[in-house]
């Protein structure tokens, strides 16, 4: 007899550890998009308790829905475009300061090298005057 309420208790100890599992799984998703700052963090929210209504088929397109969209990027389609014109333009005036750098950095070095030349030819002709 102690066996069967047991038994029973066990059952009804699993049946409300499952139910209020789904529960807690089916906030999943909202959670997300809270912590994320969803601007649809509401709908996803209600969605979630259909969710419940539809078993959780439609759980992992909420889940999607909640991760798709990140607060420093935005939904991370159109900003990664903008992104890489902004970092295309930075590597243009990159190119550009180091052609400007390399053409002073020659001039210098030639200009080096004709004071050298200068002294040089200054030296020689002065050790021929003596």
């Amino acid at each position: 007899m102690f066996l069967d309420y047991f038994a029973l208790g066990v059952l009804f100890f699993v049946v409300i550890f499952i139910f209020y599992g789904i529960i807690a799984i089916h906030d999943i998703p909202y959670e997300i998009a809270k912590k994320r700052n969803h601007p649809q963090q509401d709908a996803l929210h209600i969605a979630g308790w259909v969710s419940l209504f539809t078993l959780h088929a439609i759980w992992p397109f909420l889940w999607i829905w909640a991760t798709l969209y990140r607060e420093d990027r935005g939904w991370g389609f159109s900003d990664s475009r903008k992104r890489e014109l902004i970092l295309e333009g930075e590597v243009k005036e990159l190119i550009q300061q180091v052609t400007e750098l390399s053409q002073r950095l020659a001039l210098v070095e030639n200009t080096n090298t004709a004071e050298f030349n200068a002294e040089e030819a200054t030296k020689s002709h002065s050790e021929e005057l003596k």
